[in-house]
């Protein structure tokens, strides 16, 4: 099969499935944060219960999206990605109709499944399909793009919230999902990794999923008498799951790969850098509607800078790793979003968008343009190309988990529990000090990439 180069119309039609795909993923990560209030009211939901509608999603896909990157390497990175399209879907559905709290927890649970599948498959297979010297910008395009969904996230959840109805939010997944299916069967050829044979490794996606489950749990209520059994339970199985990977014959995750310096060093980054970003955005969006008084949807409005920077300038940033290496990108990027962040810290009571929140959101987009298309290519570029979809899926996972745990975790630190979120004054003093902790993460993200990451790692182009 030759390989493909950018600017053709295969090449458009296999970033524009890739995009669609993570992109629904990415959006409902994110869109349910702004609806959590009337979800609750329509569903007589408790607070637990509205916890477990964003943590089931996020924990399912996060835990497993490493099985569904072996799953594509193994069977074919397109049919998996296919298959997780269409269960997302059909999830999404059972999302939009759930009657009850119960019901709709065991939808996103299901929801999180297959985004695991399709996840992974989206980047692998612009990794497998495109020319070595055009993969940067092509990775560059579907980051921005795919950031994107994520940054409209409250946008768009606001505008149907506000002017629908909250089950909206999941039924548009559906005619998204059935474009993303059609592009990727018209356009994306197959790839897959032809070593791969035998079983599959289903005690340590089972324990993976069990020591997120269990650490989770215990960062997100500290005082709870179940916190040190919780802490336990994740410290065993992480442990068990440690052994299982190191032994097992067909391993979900082949730690040979983490034998590479870059390798390990661009998911440390990762991990913390999007663990601040995570916690950025949901306490951002609170600290407008709880503190400012901004409507969902004027919320969502709020973010649209980091929308519009990443749409314009991606793609460049992808091209300028390549041509100047990773390691300035990686280090700077993260600096700048920092700064960005403590700008942030100015949004309080007597806000105004464009004095308050605009200026900081700006800068942070900036650095976050500068910094992801880098970062994911130089993930890719650390692991063979036939280990495209599980490299994938471990850099996905890592990403998701920082996201996951500092959401967990961040708002017990900085005092926040009980209905805290819905009192102005205590959540504005909570929000300062959420950002001081986020700057700090994304500083030291930039420092881990500055001392580890190679100058010189991608493929420049020609």
């Amino acid at each position: 099969m030759a390989a493909v180069v950018w600017g053709t119309p295969q090449g458009r039609g296999i970033i524009a499935a890739a995009t669609l795909g993570s992109g629904l993923t990415l959006l409902d990560g994110s869109v349910v944060n702004v609806a959590l209030r009337t979800i609750g009211t329509d569903l007589d939901a408790s607070l637990v219960q509205l916890q477990w509608v964003v943590n089931g999603y996020f924990l399912s896909l996060a835990s497993l999206i490493l099985l569904g990157g072996s799953l594509g390497d193994r069977f074919g990175r397109r049919r998996i990605f296919v298959i997780g399209t269409i269960w997302f879907a059909a999830a999404s559905l059972l999302c939009g109709i759930a009657p009850t709290a119960e019901v709709l927890i065991a939808a996103r649970v299901l929801q999180g499944i297959g985004g695991a599948l399709l996840t992974p498959g989206s980047l692998a297979m612009i990794q497998g399909a495109f020319a070595a010297e055009d993969r940067g910008r092509a990775i560059g395009a579907w980051s921005g793009l795919g950031g994107i969904a994520a940054a409209i996230g409250p946008l768009v959840g606001g505008l149907l919230v506000d002017h629908a109805s909250w089950r909206w939010i999941f039924l548009i997944n559906l005619p998204l999902a059935a474009l993303t299916v059609w592009l990727a069967q018209r356009f994306v050829p197959e790839t897959r990794d032809p070593r791969t044979h035998g079983g599959f490794d289903v005690p340590g996606a089972v324990l993976a999923s069990l020591t997120l489950a269990a650490l989770t749990f215990a960062l997100t209520d500290w005082h709870n008498p179940l916190m040190p059994y919780a802490l336990g339970v994740a410290a065993l199985s992480g442990v068990a799951f440690y052994v299982t990977e190191r032994r097992g014959s067909e391993p979900m995750v082949p730690l040979g790969l983490f034998a590479d310096r870059t390798f390990s060093a661009a998911n440390a980054m990762t991990l913390v850098v999007y663990a601040a970003l995570g916690a950025i955005l949901f306490f951002l969006v609170l600290q407008l509607q709880t503190v400012a008084g901004y409507t969902a949807l004027e919320a969502g409005l709020a973010t649209l800078p980091v929308t519009i920077v990443m749409l314009a300038l991606a793609a460049r940033g992808g091209a300028l790793g390549q041509r100047i290496g990773p390691r300035i990108p990686m280090s700077v990027g993260p600096a700048v979003m920092a700064a960005g962040t403590i700008w942030l810290m100015v949004v309080g009571p007597d806000v105004i968008w464009w004095r308050d929140v605009l200026p900081g959101l700006t800068v942070f987009a900036l650095g976050l343009a500068l910094m992801v298309a880098p970062l994911t290519a130089t993930v890719m570029a650390a692991a063979p190309d036939d280990s495209a979809g599980i490299a994938s899926g471990i850099n996905n996972a890592v990403a998701r988990a920082g996201s996951l745990l500092a959401v967990a975790a961040l708002p017990v630190a900085v005092g926040l529990g009980g209905n805290d979120y819905a009192d102005p004054a205590v959540f504005d003093s909570a929000y300062d000090s959420a950002m001081v902790v986020c700057a700090g993460l994304l500083l030291l993200g930039g420092a881990v990439s500055w001392v580890t990451i190679p100058h010189r790692i991608l493929t420049p182009p020609a």
